[in-house]
């Protein structure tokens, strides 16, 4: 800088200095040595010009930082007029400059005389005024900055590649904007700065964000890249902690540690200040000395993808943890509903129709029924409930359930069931399938309060390619498309993530469980298939299901999963071991199953049936445990059992589902399976039938 200032100022015949930002004289000209040779500082230089020169140069500093430069008129008292000029020169430098006969200071600083580019500029950036004519020959005058500067947009302080003559690179430093108007200053840049010693020529192509920041934590340059997430905000003199926001730990905090030589680098996740999206950054900060100067370099990065696949796992295992407790509440709910309904079937045996007491027991047996009903809602969401597929044409299906969805309705919701030509047949739980279809159009008669149309409409869809979506991925292959569409209010996308969560309700206080969706979702999960949502808030709401074809032929059900037929005689013959934990279930169902004949051996836990088994006298006809005990689970012990007993029969009993015991290895596929709740003829029906019995 100070062989440009030489070269530039050296025989200028107007007094000029070059000073550091604080004022401390690096080098002056000839004319400001016969004014003020041996000054050290710039306020000793001007007090060849006027008495009291402090407030001055300090006011005259502060703007020219702030704003690229200023000026300011002198008057010494003799009749002569002076002006002062104060440019920022740089990160580092500022040029001071004594004028003659200056003008007043309303009509602003004249910079005719001046080695450097001055311009004024509207908001669009046309040029207003310019310090010299830089006509080309038998050409016309530039019109635009973007005719002088061949690298826009500007950097105030950043060096540009320049045209029509000039210095090949001149830095910019800009001036306030005034009624949509803008000073600009052009100088010539330090060569070495040119030749890449400093980042602004060198790292301003690169394809990595950096940042360079001042020990103080204004930032003195940003390149291309960094410009990109930052914003044009990203400027020489703004602090980096306006810009970036530390999410552990604070930004100054980092910067004081990086000027230390500490962190190594070590990348940490900020988010962008200020900015209407949201941006996640990863910022690396590290010391750097550049010509003497100390400073941090950092390297920014866009982290908003990595820190949305995060949220995402998070929120996914979130879904799992929250998925396993509501299984996990079901298990045990339906133990209790087990032995409440299993006691109150006692009763009612006790209890003709004529009693007084026998309506009361029926009220209670039928709220245990509703129960049951919200705990098949719980393990509908963590997919381990019992489904009892068939295949189903889903035409027939809509069809019988659409004077049930018409009366759910009302009169002011019109429905519409639009099914495609031949649609494929799929194999789904029909009693499930239309649990779901009701909550779908329950939902979205809750959406129009002042009515409106709801569509179901039903069509075969071939998927050429996996398709992505949302967080699924939807194989290739053929399926059968149900959409659930409304006119509603429509759900806001703040909201559109959770809908599928348990508990989660856009209803108002009371008014909904939030359990719903969560079903649905379980249930076609479950089922094999997936449902995804499309919201427009003030349009509407759609609901896609996609259902895998169904291939092959329709086989026969098991026994087990189709509905039994009623059985009228329940009584038997046989030794039943009954091994439960849970000391009220095991009290019904050993009552129950005493009462229609049989005799009944009762163990806590595996371990104690296999030490009541070791007795070579006893004798087991069937074995009815629970699968989830404390110990050894359900089949562990009958898989020991049935070594020394191979003839004995099976049957456990679960509030899970029974695939779910199947897959999690129950490896015993000749055992029966009974659900819970069960009622006591719903047992003592499973044991005759185990046993042989008609």
């Amino acid at each position: 800088m100070r062989a440009a200032f030489q070269l530039l100022d050296g025989t200028q015949p107007h007094p000029c200095v070059l000073t550091d930002l604080q004022g401390r004289v690096l080098d002056m000209n000839a004319a400001m040595r016969r004014h003020a040779q041996g000054r050290e500082s710039v306020e000793d230089c001007v007090r060849a010009f006027c008495d009291d020169p402090g407030p001055l140069v300090h006011g005259l500093a502060r703007r020219a930082l702030t704003e690229g430069g200023a000026a300011e008129l002198i008057d010494p008292g003799g009749g002569g007029r002076w002006r002062l000029t104060a440019i920022r020169a740089g990160h580092r430098f500022l040029l001071w400059r004594v004028l003659r006969n200056a003008v007043p200071p309303d009509r602003g600083p004249d910079y005719r005389e001046a080695p450097f580019l001055h311009l004024v500029v509207d908001g669009t950036g046309r040029i207003l005024c310019m310090n010299r004519d830089l006509a080309p020959p038998g050409g016309t005058p530039p019109r635009q900055i973007g005719d002088l500067v061949a690298d826009l947009p500007l950097r105030r302080g950043g060096i540009h590649e320049m045209r029509l003559g000039l210095p090949g690179h001149m830095r910019c430093m800009t001036g306030p904007e005034i009624d949509g108007r803008q000073e600009l200053f052009f100088f010539p840049a330090d060569p070495a700065e040119v030749q890449g010693l400093t980042p602004d020529r060198f790292l301003d192509h690169l394809p990595v964000g950096l940042v360079r920041i001042a020990p103080g934590g204004e930032v003195i340059f940003a390149n291309r890249a960094a410009r990109a997430l930052l914003g044009e905000r990203a400027v020489p003199g703004v602090r980096f902690a306006s810009l970036v926001e530390g999410l552990a730990r604070s930004i100054p905090e980092r910067l004081s540690e990086a000027l230390r030589g500490g962190a190594a680098g070590r990348p940490e996740i900020a988010r962008s200040v200020g900015d209407e999206r949201e941006l996640f950054l990863q910022v690396s900060l590290g010391r750097i000395v550049l010509d003497g100067d100390i400073s941090v370099l950092a390297v920014v990065s866009d982290a908003t993808e990595m820190k949305t696949l995060e949220a995402q796992f998070v929120q996914s295992q979130k879904m799992q943890a929250v998925g396993q407790l509501a299984g996990g509440v079901a298990h045990d709910f339906n133990n209790l509903l087990t032995a409440i309904q299993g006691h109150c079937d006692l009763l009612l045996l006790r209890h003709e129709v004529g009693d007084a007491d026998h309506g009361d027991l029926v009220q209670i047996r039928n709220n245990v029924n509703r129960a049951a009903a919200l705990v098949r809602q719980l393990l509908a969401f963590s997919r381990k409930q019992t489904l009892r597929p068939r295949t189903l044409h889903l035409a027939e299906t809509l069809s019988e359930l659409s004077h049930l969805l018409n009366r759910l309705l009302g009169e002011k919701v019109e429905l519409r069931i639009d099914n495609g030509p031949d649609l494929w047949p799929v194999r789904v739980d029909e009693r499930q399938f239309e649990q779901v279809i009701m909550n779908l159009v329950v939902n979205a008669r809750d959406a129009m309060p002042n009515g409106g149309r709801v569509e179901i409409r039903t069509r075969n869809l071939t998927l050429e390619a996996p398709m992505e979506r949302d967080r699924a991925t939807v194989p290739a292959g053929e399926y059968v498309l149900i959409e659930v569409a409304d006119t509603g209010c429509g759900i806001p996308p703040d909201r559109l993530r959770k809908i599928f969560e348990p508990f989660f309700t856009t209803k108002k206080l009371g008014e909904g469980t939030g359990l719903g969706l969560s079903t649905a979702y379980g249930i076609i999960k479950q089922t094999g298939g997936f449902i995804f949502v499309n919201s427009v808030v003030g349009q509407g709401t759609t609901f896609s299901i996609y259902l895998p074809r169904h291939e092959g032929e329709v086989q026969a059900q098991h026994a087990e999963d189709a509905a039994p037929e009623p059985v009228r005689d329940l009584t038997g013959q046989g030794v039943v071991l009954l091994v439960e934990d849970e000391a009220p279930v095991r009290s019904f169902a050993a009552r129950a199953l005493r009462l229609r004949g049989y005799t009944v051996l009762e163990a806590a836990s595996g371990e104690e049936a296999l030490e009541m088994l070791a007795d070579p006298e006893v004798r087991v006809d069937v074995m009815v445990s629970d699968v989830v005990m404390p110990g050894m689970d359900g089949p562990s012990w009958v898989r020991e059992a049935l070594k020394t007993r191979p003839d004995a029969r099976v049957i456990f009993v679960s509030g899970y589902a029974e695939d779910v015991f199947r897959a999690d290895g129950g490896g015993l596929p000749q055992a029966a399976f009974l659900a819970k709740p069960f009622s006591l003829n719903d047992l003592t029906q499973k044991v005759k039938e185990v046993l042989g019995g008609e």
